[in-house]
């Protein structure tokens, strides 16, 4: 997003920390760091990790905002949330806030009396004295509408570089490190292995699927999130297809491409999900695609006909799966009708310029 807004030609900084998971970047903290024409400014952790306090970036912040027209800032509940709004307030600079899923009540009651404290601490004021909540699917703002206090709210989406995704197969390596995927139907889901994920759905589809049919194969790629991993391996062998599953851990540049375009299918069965990236980068590699109506990307995939939406149940998954293993024609249709929903609707150079537009009128606005 910034580097496309930087392709615009306009100044594009980011001042983020250096939090990852339960460990640390391994970057910078006492310079900027330039990438395709944006300044990021990554500062250490200090105190709790769990907020992601920062008093260098708190301080950072404070020199910065007076500076730019506009400030975007990402997530809720979280220290940098609640110092940038403050100094946006403070030096009368717009902004607007990404919630990045938060308010989807699924997520949104999720540990609701420790995120009630932060509410009322901050998070409340944050919203109200926004400028607009950036939405990036209209169900995330349809759900999120109850808990944004009449802030007004808009709709752009995440994109993609399409270009990005061809793959080159003789630079595979992910067959070469995992035979057991070689000539086998993949069914592929790509993302954390995360309780929300639905991969429990998941694993009894792929289990009814693989008790009818040979040279089927799950592929589970992503990292581990506080060791769901072991769940997931469990529920594998208590279904009896550990064999005809392999988990790879993360995937990254060449692997990654590779696991979409040897995929059969990609599936997302997630019981919530704000957007999920991971589907549009299937589509964008022409891999049909079967997701939740949980994900709030549905709409456009059934629009696009790039694939099958299903209740976050198994049979309905199993069935959908198996349509598209055994309808070749069917599958490639849907592929090709991904690659040109991402190209047409994605791309992030149509997607800056609406987004620029919004900060643009908002600009515009007296605060």
């Amino acid at each position: 997003m910034a580097r496309a807004q930087s392709r615009l030609g306009n100044e594009v900084s980011v001042y983020t920390t250096n939090l990852d998971g339960r460990g640390e970047l391994g970057v910078p903290t006492d310079r900027s760091v330039q990438w395709d024409g944006v300044t990021i400014r990554y500062f250490p952790i200090q105190g709790s990790r769990f907020w992601g306090t920062s008093l260098p970036l708190a301080q950072a912040l404070k020199g910065k905002i007076p500076d730019v027209d506009i400030a975007h800032i990402h997530s809720l509940y979280m220290f940098h949330t609640a110092v940038s709004a403050h100094y946006c307030e403070k030096f009368q600079t717009p902004y607007v806030i990404g919630p990045h899923g938060s308010l989807d009540p699924f997520i949104y009651k999720r540990h609701r009396f420790r995120k009630k404290i932060v509410e009322i601490l901050f998070q409340d004021r944050v919203i109200r004295r926004a400028s607009g909540v950036h939405f990036i699917t209209e169900e995330e703002k349809t759900l999120a509408g109850r808990y944004t206090f009449g802030t007004p709210g808009f709709v752009v989406p995440l994109g993609l570089d399409i270009d990005e995704y061809s793959f080159d197969s003789a630079k595979g390596t992910l067959i070469s490190r995992f035979p057991e995927l070689n000539g086998k139907k993949i069914i592929l889901f790509l993302g954390r292995i995360n309780f929300k994920k639905g991969l429990d759905i998941l694993v009894n589809a792929f289990a009814a699927i693989a008790r009818e049919q040979d040279g089927v194969h799950l592929l589970i790629a992503g990292p581990d999130d506080n060791g769901y991993g072991k769940k997931v391996s469990e529920w594998l062998k208590m279904k009896n297809v550990d064999t005809k599953t392999t988990l790879t851990g993360m995937l990254q540049g060449e692997e990654k491409l590779e696991a979409f375009h040897i995929s059969s299918v990609f599936a997302l069965p997630s019981y919530s999900e704000n957007f999920g990236i991971a589907v549009l980068e299937a589509m964008a590699c022409g891999l049909p695609v079967i997701v939740s109506d949980k994900v709030n990307l549905w709409h456009e995939v059934v629009a696009a006909k790039a694939g099958e939406v299903a209740p976050c149940d198994a049979d309905a998954f199993s069935r959908k799966i198996h349509d598209i293993l055994n309808d070749k024609e069917l599958a490639r249709r849907m592929g090709m009708n991904g690659i040109t929903v991402v190209q047409n609707k994605f791309s992030w150079g149509e997607i800056a310029t609406r987004l620029l537009s919004t900060y643009s009128s908002i600009i515009a606005k007296p605060i």
